[in-house]
């Protein structure tokens, strides 16, 4: 299986509220804001872009996500090291990374896998 587009740029920002007006400013409405400075913008049916804040001694890197339909069905093809294995977030996605030749990071996101139910417990009544 492959990839299907561009789902998301990650980005992380210095100021969370300056950062969301200014793509607000562009056309972009904000679908969440989270209690910790960060959420997630979108317009139209395009990517979303999801801001985080982060200290001011950090760097402010950006990530681009590509869509990927069923983490279990992904393979990865030849020239694609993968990074991190898909692995559910607190957000409700499944999120794996790649390196391309030049040393770039990709995110790839696909729904959340769903969990199993832990094991019954024998009844020792």
């Amino acid at each position: 299986m492959t990839t299907q587009g561009i789902e998301a740029v990650f980005m992380e920002t210095h100021n969370w509220g300056k950062a969301a007006k200014f793509f607000q400013s562009l056309g972009y409405e904000l679908e969440f804001e989270t209690d910790h400075n960060s959420g997630q913008l979108r317009n139209g049916s395009g990517p979303t872009i999801f801001i985080a804040e982060v200290p001011a001694d950090r760097e402010t890197p950006l990530q681009l996500v590509l869509k990927v339909a069923d983490a279990d069905a992904f393979r990865a093809g030849d020239g694609v090291e993968m990074v991190t294995p898909f692995e559910n977030t607190h957000f409700g996605t499944s999120l794996a990374t790649v390196r391309d030749p030049d040393g770039r990071l990709w995110g790839l996101q696909a729904p959340a896998r769903e969990q199993s139910a832990p094991a019954e417990q024998p009844d020792h009544a």
